[in-house]
């Protein structure tokens, strides 16, 4: 099972939107980058919600329920994907990208290196400390 970060502006969609529609389509990534990412995905990986720009932290935890797919907001023929996230659970703590930024063994993490990225592969290392720091207890 990989392990991924997903980052969205709480302000156009919140973490709070994701438990309320259970089952959402990530969609709206142009990023060639993030989009191998999605691309990457398999039914069962977990993922962090992140909320960016406002809050930057982690606040829950998604699921990915249905594989790549082309993205429905796309144009038409466009090279674009997305995958449904199932909300799993809210992260009782918060984690700050400033707790993140100075916890020394998080030194090299997507989410610090490449913050722009919207989706990003997150180390099974780095999964365990952002859940420990965060309070999660599940996979």
């Amino acid at each position: 099972m990989n392990r991924w970060l997903v980052k969205s502006e709480p302000d156009a969609f919140s973490w709070d939107q994701q438990v309320a529609n259970g089952i959402e389509p990530w969609t709206g990534v142009r990023n060639h980058s993030a989009k191998a990412n999605l691309i990457a995905m398999r039914k069962g990986d977990r993922a962090f919600f992140y909320h960016s720009n406002i809050g930057k932290e982690i606040v829950g935890v998604v699921e990915v329920v249905r594989e790549s797919y082309p993205d429905p907001t796309a144009e038409a023929g466009s090279p674009w994907v997305c995958v449904d996230l199932k909300a799993v659970g809210p992260v009782p703590k918060p984690v700050t990208l400033a707790a993140i930024k100075v916890e020394p063994s998080l030194e090299g993490i997507a989410l610090v290196r490449m913050s722009r990225l919207s989706v990003m592969p997150i180390s099974a290392e780095h999964w365990t400390i952002l859940a420990r720091m965060g309070g999660w207890k599940g996979k």
